[in-house]
């Protein structure tokens, strides 16, 4: 009886671990924070900055707005780059995954 129910849970886990195995992983989204500040160096290194808002002003002074719908990533060579022509099929999957 108990090797019974032991073969059905471990059946039944199986089952669901081949579900979630088969459907595509959604795209994580990136926490950003309004108090923080991010940075990609000329080292190429990404960091952060905790902000204040007394020279809020003067940080907003040369920024310009990101469209939505921007993508970006490092290309072989270490550079930082951003598209924001398509990048998704349209079923919505992402058209650079690394089975294509």
């Amino acid at each position: 009886m108990i090797r019974t129910k032991t073969l059905l849970i471990a059946a039944a886990l199986g089952t669901l671990a081949g579900t979630a195995w088969a459907q595509a992983a959604a795209p994580a989204p990136w926490v950003l924070s309004p108090d923080m500040g991010y940075g990609y160096g000329k080292d190429g290194k990404t960091f952060s900055y905790k902000m204040g808002t007394s020279n809020a002003g003067l940080l907003l002074k040369g920024a310009r707005k990101v469209p939505k719908g921007t993508l970006f990533f490092i290309g072989q060579n270490g550079q930082l780059y951003m598209r924001t022509a398509p990048y998704l099929d349209g079923d919505g999957t992402f058209m650079f995954g690394p089975d294509q």
